[in-house]
């Protein structure tokens, strides 16, 4: 799964490298973004534009908004089955921003934490997740708008940290991931990302705590 990642670079560099329109004023840097928190999503592949949605998907059928924390990935082998993301794989995909994201392996020795990891690009651009959103009418009266990050199987670099990966997208496939397309051609979008492109470093524990926000969560870890 993909439980954490970072939005560390200036909003303007994510701008120009994935041609972006209008950008929130209340986008921030974020170095350990976590379910529940609002993150920059574009959902309309024409204007581009920036907005703001909470980490975690909540259905419009739900009853509880509780649900978005069970709901931050969709497997991408299921999305068009699961009744949770099927007819947002339809008609509701999104690119979710990010430059960074967070796995964390298994112990070998028991008794001690697991250990965290920082993927990123391998030349430190931004990119952007495969994603679906919801918008969901709450009991008050009140609208809110959610996503999901889609996982697929890891590639060769995450396969020894963990078993699953976010889909990352290319330039040319976060342009077909918005438009127009039968599922098929969508599903096939949906691949781990080359493994020579990306690289991965161990950081340090901050980054278990969802309220750490700081720098240091991207630190790469002494020895």
């Amino acid at each position: 799964m993909c439980g954490r990642f970072t939005i560390t670079l200036e909003p303007a560099f994510f701008q120009q490298e994935l041609e972006l329109g209008n950008l929130p004023s209340e986008w921030v840097p974020r170095y350990n973004a976590a379910p529940g928190q609002p993150i920059p999503v574009v959902k309309d592949g024409e204007s581009r534009d920036v907005t703001m949605l909470c980490w975690g998907l909540v259905p419009h059928w739900a009853k509880d908004i509780s649900i978005g924390y069970k709901m931050i990935n969709a497997r991408s082998e299921t999305l068009q089955v699961k009744p949770s993301f099927k007819n947002a794989f339809k008609s509701r995909r999104c690119l979710i921003l990010a430059d960074g994201f967070y796995e964390w392996q298994q112990p070998v020795a028991k008794g001690t934490p697991k250990a965290p990891f920082r993927f990123t690009l391998k030349d430190g651009s931004p990119f952007a997740f495969a994603g679906l959103w919801e918008s969901w009418h709450s009991p008050e009266n009140e609208d809110l708008q959610t996503c999901t990050i889609i996982t697929c199987q890891p590639n060769e670099l995450l396969a020894p940290i963990h078993n699953r990966m976010p889909v990352i997208l290319d330039r040319q496939s976060c342009r077909e991931w918005l438009v127009e397309k039968p599922e098929e051609e969508l599903a096939g979008l949906l691949k781990p990302y080359p493994p020579e492109a990306m690289t991965g470093y161990p950081v340090g524990q901050w980054v278990n705590n969802p309220r750490f926000d700081d720098a240091k969560c991207i630190e790469r870890l002494a020895g």
